[in-house]
């Protein structure tokens, strides 16, 4: 079977979701950032103090394609994924890509919580994390 990658905002829920599809389908589960935490032996916060943006946006990529090439795989992407380079054609190519919608106020009391582990929000009041 072809990857199964699931894909929306930060906070929506892929990872929940994806760990639900993968005891139901018997598909192994893969969370991308922490694939990359596993990869590279540091946090993704860590990659993006290390690297930049930019550059943890290239690693991110790279281990995409990697796991992309896995078969019966459920992949949750971390929220930017989509957004970078070919991501989101290159998804819809290499196997089935499903956007998880989410309202602002699930999202917003979701990522209050974890906002911490979230390099792109940690140093935002919740004001600040909402318009976001």
């Amino acid at each position: 079977m072809q990857p199964i990658f699931l894909v929306g905002y930060m906070g929506c829920g892929k990872s929940t979701l994806g760990r639900t599809v993968s005891a139901i389908t018997g598909c192994r589960f893969i969370d991308l950032d922490t694939y990359i935490e596993g990869r590279y032996h540091h946090t993704v916060k860590e990659l993006f103090a290390l690297h930049g943006e930019s550059g943890f946006r290239d690693l991110e990529r790279n281990m995409l394609h990697e796991v992309g090439q896995f078969e019966d795989v459920v992949v949750a992407c971390g929220g930017g994924t989509p957004c970078f380079f070919d991501n989101m054609d290159w998804m819809n190519q290499a196997g089935t890509t499903v956007f998880l919608d989410t309202s602002v106020d699930k999202l917003h009391v979701r990522l209050m919580r974890g906002r911490h582990k979230r390099p792109l929000i940690a140093d935002k009041n919740d004001e600040e994390l909402r318009r976001f």
